[in-house]
């Protein structure tokens, strides 16, 4: 539990962590203890799954048995449909720290009289917490309960008082219901007696489907207002807070080499600062993952735990490439030291792929990242929408002073003008611009460092080659 000083109040505001990855983080600290939490939405956006997962959260990492009552499922069926996602209500339930209720609710059983209540239901549900102590409670999904009553009155009166008992109950509750045409619920009247409100939506917007979650209203709390997307995977539900780190991270002042001793002698400190970001353009054909994979392997031979992401190439492909310009990458994948992921974007929409990210830097903990190329998310997304996604992932690296370095594919011809850089050139610590031109009627190539934060750096396009030893300066030695 997390006591919360509510803003301009004299008494603490109790709330339970939600077990819902970055949600706290928005709610700032979980939904309100002893009190119920209205969560709807349309058919497939996850209410269900943000049930069981809240339920199963807060037994296994706190502890608080919980009820699930279920006005639609079987038992049966929910736990063969939560199984894939590793929640273990069979045994949970076993283990006496999970009761799971199904009630049949049939709309012509119901009768519209001035005497309809819930005091079967009250009993019922009553037993259920009191058998194993339950501290959350899940009601999935409450237009069962009251679908077939029309009158109003009845209704309202009813909802009241199912909540206020929940209340008096002490149980932290998560009630789901289904998203009505005009209002936020089929009845319209669930959202005004809930304490807090979270609003969660399903939406496909040129063949990529996302998911979105917005806190509509929290009593006593402070809480994020934006839409803030989220993602169903085998670990469950995740939310993504869109909003930036604070500028706040501390910087090294240790100096690394670029793995390409040509570029480091474009900066008069002799390489880049550690845990810096290096944004790398060019037209096809510049040599841009032959010098990402360079970055790549100095990290590892540094004994650094490194993490690259290939968009365009396999693994294997991007292995064997390498290999022909002297870079051996296979040998510290096969160490542990070393990380491929490759992915299409098209896969999945951008917060997919921003969870995938941060999921693989918490279980691998690298010390480098490298993502090649991130133009390859355009594809999937605006340039703002990109950008929002790489200023957390960049925050990210900062925060955890994490080298990082990124390449992004440039139309030939152009440079500054093009939309992938201004997504992220203002980001990035470091700008290096490659370049194929024709001299002497023969194809070169030049890189150009354009800014350097904190470092003198060469302004002039320098000259390089690609041989089977990697990128080298094609010019004569000086004697």
């Amino acid at each position: 539990m997390i006591i919360v000083m509510a803003k301009n109040a004299t008494t603490p505001l109790s709330k339970t962590p939600s077990g819902i990855s970055g949600l706290d983080e928005v709610t700032q600290g979980g939904l309100p203890t002893g009190r119920p939490t209205l969560i709807c939405g349309s058919a497939g956006c996850g209410k269900t799954l943000f049930g069981v997962q809240f339920l199963v959260k807060g037994i296994l990492d706190y502890n608080e048995p919980g009820v699930f009552m279920s006005f639609e499922e079987t038992v049966k069926d929910l736990s063969v449909n939560v199984k894939s996602l590793g929640f273990p209500l069979d045994k949970l339930a076993a283990e006496k720290k999970l009761r799971i209720d199904y009630v049949r609710v049939e709309r012509s059983e119901i009768e519209e009289t001035g005497e309809y209540d819930l005091e079967g239901i009250f009993i019922r549900l009553n037993h259920a917490i009191d058998s194993i102590g339950a501290k959350r409670v899940v009601l999935d999904t409450i237009e069962s309960l009251f679908g077939g009553i029309e009158n109003a009155a009845i209704l309202r009166s009813e909802l009241r008082r199912l909540f206020q008992w929940l209340r008096e109950k002490g149980v932290t509750v998560v009630i789901t219901g289904e998203r009505g045409e005009k209002a936020l619920t089929r009845q319209g009247l669930e959202e005004y007696v809930s304490d807090c409100v979270i609003l969660l939506d399903f939406r496909v917007a040129d063949q990529i489907a996302t998911r979105r979650l917005r806190i509509v209203k929290y009593r006593g709390s402070e809480h994020g207002t934006n839409e803030y997307p989220f993602l169903i995977d085998d670990q469950g539900i995740s939310v993504i807070p869109i909003t930036s780190l604070q500028l706040n991270h501390s910087v090294s002042k240790e100096i690394i080499s670029t793995g390409i001793p040509m570029a480091d002698k474009l900066f008069d400190s002799g390489g880049v600062f550690k845990g810096s970001s290096l944004l790398l353009t060019g037209s096809a054909g510049t040599a841009k993952t032959i010098m990402a994979s360079s970055f790549a392997l100095a990290s590892c031979k540094r004994n650094e735990r490194t993490l690259y992401f290939s968009y365009e190439e396999s693994k294997e492909q991007l292995l064997r490439n390498m290999m022909s310009v002297g870079i051996n990458l296979r040998t510290h994948l096969q160490s542990g030291l070393l990380r491929v992921q490759s992915v299409r974007p098209s896969l999945s929409g951008l917060e997919m792929h921003l969870m995938m990210i941060l999921k693989l830097m918490e279980e691998f903990k690298p010390q480098t990242v490298v993502i090649d190329p991130i133009s390859s998310l355009l594809s999937i997304g605006s340039i703002s929408e990109v950008r929002d996604i790489l200023i957390r992932v960049i925050d990210m690296l900062k925060t955890k002073k994490i080298n990082a370095f990124f390449t992004s594919l440039t139309q030939a011809g152009s440079s500054v003008d093009d939309s992938t850089v201004l997504a992220v050139s203002s980001l990035a610590d470091i700008w290096i611009e490659l370049t194929n031109d024709c001299r002497e009627q023969q194809l070169g190539r030049n890189m150009r460092v354009i800014k350097a934060r904190g470092m003198s750096h060469e302004m002039q396009p320098q000259p390089f080659s690609t041989t089977s030893k990697g990128i080298i300066d094609p010019r004569p030695l000086k004697k």
